[in-house]
């Protein structure tokens, strides 16, 4: 059976169309940004409304679009968890972190950490967790675009999909380089609108063909997937048993948990002007994906209706192939032309914000405040900035081409075990506790992120099962496929631990300036 879809020549024009304009609306946007500020965090001008449009683009990831449509396909009920975790997580974000982050920091999670606390290690902590967080999540993103981008090119052999992820790296450190974050923010709410609308005129489409009758499609999806159905029952993916079940719990903590903890979500709270409008931002960002992610719903089951389980996992890219498939089976060459640009727009804008976290982080807390001792001038850290886009942008190429044929959902839950794991005990302990000190932010970090890197290396995804990155071998002694549900509680234990621990008993004076920055956005004088 073949498994090329529309034609190969028109998705590459969509994708060169979209390529071109979007980077001459950065090179506009961004004239301007010989100021660290202005490059970090756009200068803080963007509002609510649109900082919330940019927000759910830079979250709504190749894991969403691509890899929860082929989780429900494929596996049924299961596959929406990962929705629902997602979208649940922005709760903790809304109550409890986006304005006392906006408010106490500057351009990166490091700023919140070190404010009242010995600021070399902590800065060299939250630099080392954000690049590790930020390489993991870059992983999904270039493993989707792999696969996906090979399917719509008709690209079907290992060396041509390594080219097409090595091209999508390149043009993204392009928006990187050229844009800043004024110019990525850009991008970003053009691909958020673009993805909405994409999904919901896939769902209406959808539905017309069964009448708007959801019981009609579900019936479908049922006979068109070889488990029957036992889709639309708990169990599919995660099973009955009492491991499986404990893995889901895992991914769960994970998911619900770990957003709270990624630096490219937080980082984006600078770029509004105060800390209503950081909140705005979160409900902005909350609306738009609550409508994409019940989307997500229609569309996975659908593509299990008429596209079929066999032919989705047959295809180039697997399970993430399904709703580029359902594009071309209910809208023809025109529809998956708009789905490729949209999946193509997806992976692009995440990953370059990722990468413009990732440098931010190394080039403010690592350069800035640890080598120059918070001496640097604003172009040497853009400068410094830039070069470890090009760094970050080249590990993440070699990543990707690794990782390729990984469900991208699944690569996606891992790193918000890792960001959970390193970052939500140390940002919430900083922010809500007068005791906490250096000591127990190292702990909390550095044990979350090894803790959680240690279980991964003894766990499934690298050995053991067929899906594994390393199959021939089996070193998995560790039976979880998500390590959040102890490395999350290993995380907080430790900073506990290290803070109680610990002499140092912290600057009183800090401590009290702190709280009242973070609860009024004022500097204490």
């Amino acid at each position: 059976m073949s498994t090329d879809v529309g034609s190969p020549g028109l998705n590459m024009a969509v994708f060169g169309l979209f390529v071109v304009v979007t980077l001459v609306i950065v090179a506009n946007v961004n004239r301007r940004h010989a100021t660290a500020n202005d490059y970090f965090t756009a200068g803080g001008a963007f509002g609510g409304g649109k900082n919330g449009l940019a927000l759910s683009g830079d979250f709504l990831s190749a894991a969403s679009f691509l890899g929860i449509a082929g989780a429900i396909a494929i596996h049924g009920y299961d596959g929406f968890l990962f929705s629902i975790g997602f979208l649940v997580a922005w709760l903790v974000n809304l109550l409890l972190i986006a304005e006392l982050v906006r408010n106490t920091g500057r351009f990166t999670m490091g700023d919140v950490l070190s404010y009242r606390m010995r600021a070399r290690p902590v800065r060299a902590a939250a630099a080392t967790s954000t690049l590790v967080i930020s390489f993991f999540y870059m992983l999904a993103q270039m493993a989707g675009a792999g696969g996906v981008v090979a399917l719509l090119l008709g690209v079907h052999d290992g060396t041509g999909q390594a080219v097409v992820i090595t091209v999508v790296g390149v043009v993204m450190m392009l928006y990187v380089l050229v844009g800043g974050m004024r110019g990525t923010t850009w991008v970003q709410i053009i691909k958020a609108a673009m993805l909405v609308l994409c999904v919901a005129l896939m769902t209406v489409f959808l539905l017309g063909k069964f009448g708007f009758d959801l019981s009609a499609l579900l019936r479908q999806a049922a006979a068109n997937n070889v488990k029957g159905e036992r889709i639309l029952d708990p169990g599919g993916m995660f099973g009955r048993s009492g491991t499986s079940k404990l893995n889901f719990i895992s991914l769960a903590l994970a998911l619900v948990l770990g957003a709270a903890g990624l630096p490219h979500v937080l980082m984006r709270f600078y770029t509004v002007p105060n800390a209503v409008q950081a909140r705005r931002s979160v409900i902005w960002a909350v609306g738009t994906m609550t409508v994409f992610y019940l989307a997500t719903l229609i569309i996975g089951y659908g593509a299990s209706a008429l596209v079929g389980s066999r032919r989705i996992l047959s295809a180039t890219g697997g399970q993430n192939s399904a709703a580029p498939l359902l594009a071309y089976e209910i809208g023809g060459t025109l529809l998956l032309g708009v789905v490729a640009a949209v999946a193509f727009a997806t992976i692009l804008a995440v990953v370059a914000g990722l990468t413009l976290t990732a440098s931010a982080s190394f080039a403010h807390d690592v350069y800035a405040n640890i080598f120059k001792r918070g001496r640097a001038n604003p172009g040497s850290e853009v400068r410094v900035a830039r070069l470890t886009a090009v760094v970050v942008g080249g590990l993440a190429i070699a990543g990707g081409i690794l990782a390729n044929g990984q469900n991208v959902a699944f690569l996606v839950g891992l790193a918000f075990a890792f960001a959970a794991s390193a970052n939500l005990s140390t940002l919430l302990y900083s922010l809500f506790w007068r005791r906490f000190n250096t000591s127990g932010t190292l702990w909390g970090m550095y044990g979350g992120l090894v803790s959680c890197l240690a279980l991964v290396a003894v766990s499934p995804v690298v050995s053991g099962r067929p899906w594994s990155l390393f199959p021939s071998v089996d070193f998995a002694w560790f039976p979880l496929s998500n390590p959040g549900i102890v490395s999350i509680p290993v995380s907080f234990v430790l900073g506990f631990l290290g803070t109680v621990l610990s002499r140092d008993k912290g600057d009183e004076r800090k401590q009290a300036e702190m709280e009242v920055r973070s609860l009024t956005g004022l500097t204490p004088s």
